[in-house]
């Protein structure tokens, strides 16, 4: 099985913190949907032989697109590749584009899946970071999926806002569980170069919270959702049993999957490519039959340090036996033997040929991961 990553870059507004690639040029929609149809034609053969078992539509804001629009999408992609029976497919969707006229779209299309970007339950820290629905939206917008039939909801959260406390923090995660949702997604605020978020702390406007405060919010996350029947995953990830992301499960273990749109990155095992961020350009290019994109050869040494930042951040942790099999038993005693320090300390275990992270190593993860990778 195979995935499929479609990039819809539109946004009414950015968030301040925003780093992936979006546009607000609206305009753009219908030219640049109709050129992410003409590229699924032109790599309809980038994996062969294989069912598609999910499906993400992501972005920027895919709600942000009208009915006609999304049809045409789904239409296409489904003519052009062949997407199994029971395929999660996933739709990411700001609270306030789910109203009535939204869920007769959503019931047009195969979405089986939304991802609602909810961030936090505080209207004020929402306008901080430049979101555009509030609080309320985010109960009404899980309200209306429910009356609709949907049944697998998932959730973004953020922490660490600059001035949170531990108790505010305390009360998002209890908001969040109130909407007893499927799937829970949380991550710290990142200050990433070149984001509005990022000037913000150069110029001393804003202050980053501290370590030990940001690592108490995490224990508190932990601690509350596995108390309350959500299976901790991947490191930031939860989910209630069988509800886990399959798609995003899928980058975590070395799956086949094609990107497609501006921004959008591919992987077939051997290679990654990724098409240009500039939508404009993208257009342009797809139009005149050309993909805009880069394309990197994987050997092994790469193929063994992708699989050590993706699948140590699993609950399953890195198969050894998966190692040995793929890239030879050397790269397999190369992993042991780095490993041993952290074993020593109980930052990380191994069970049943497997090696993962203990509670104790997620905190220092990126650490591990760096000295495990091979320079």
């Amino acid at each position: 099985m195979a995935g499929i990553y479609v990039h819809i870059p539109f946004c009414k507004s950015r968030c301040i913190y925003c780093g992936f690639y979006s546009t607000v040029q609206l305009n753009l929609c219908k030219p640049y949907i109709n050129a992410v149809c003409k590229e699924m034609h032109m790599r309809k053969e980038y994996i062969k032989g294989e069912k598609f078992s999910t499906v993400y539509i992501g972005g920027g804001t895919p709600s942000t697109l009208n009915g006609e629009e999304l049809e045409t999408l789904f239409c296409n992609m489904f003519e052009v590749f062949d997407i199994s029976d029971n395929a999660e497919i996933t739709m990411e969707c700001n609270p306030n584009d789910i109203d009535v006229h939204f869920i007769k779209t959503l019931k047009r299309l195969p979405v089986n899946r939304i991802s609602i970007g909810a961030q936090t339950f505080s209207d004020k820290r929402l306008r901080f970071i430049h979101r555009r629905h509030s609080a309320e939206e985010v109960y009404n917008a899980v309200k209306l999926l429910r009356s609709a039939g949907y049944n697998n909801l998932s959730i973004d959260l953020m922490f660490g806002f600059p001035g949170e406390t531990l108790n505010e923090w305390l009360t998002d995660i209890d908001k969040a569980l109130s909407l007893n949702v499927e799937h829970i997604s949380a991550y710290s605020l990142m200050y990433e170069e070149g984001t509005c978020l990022y000037k913000m702390l150069e110029n001393g406007e804003v202050k980053e919270i501290d370590e030990e405060l940001s690592l108490s919010m995490y224990n508190a996350l932990v601690s509350k959702l596995t108390t309350n029947g959500y299976e901790h995953y991947e490191i930031s990830n939860f989910a209630r049993p069988g509800y886990r992301s399959r798609h995003n499960s899928s980058y975590w273990q070395q799956v086949r999957y094609i990107g497609l749109g501006a921004a959008a990155h591919s992987f077939d095992l051997k290679s990654r490519q990724w098409n240009i961020s500039e939508i404009n350009k993208y257009i342009s290019e797809i139009n005149k039959g050309n993909v805009p994109m880069e394309r990197e050869e994987l050997d092994s040494n790469t193929i063994f340090n992708d699989i050590i930042t993706t699948s140590l951040r699993t609950c399953e942790g890195i198969n050894l036996n998966y190692i040995s099999n793929k890239l030879g038993e050397d790269y397999k005693n190369n992993i042991l033997e780095n490993a041993d320090r952290y074993i020593k300390e109980g930052l990380v275990k191994i069970s049943n040929d497997h090696l993962k992270l203990t509670k104790d190593g997620i905190y220092v993860s990126d650490a591990i991961m760096s000295n495990l990778m091979i320079v």
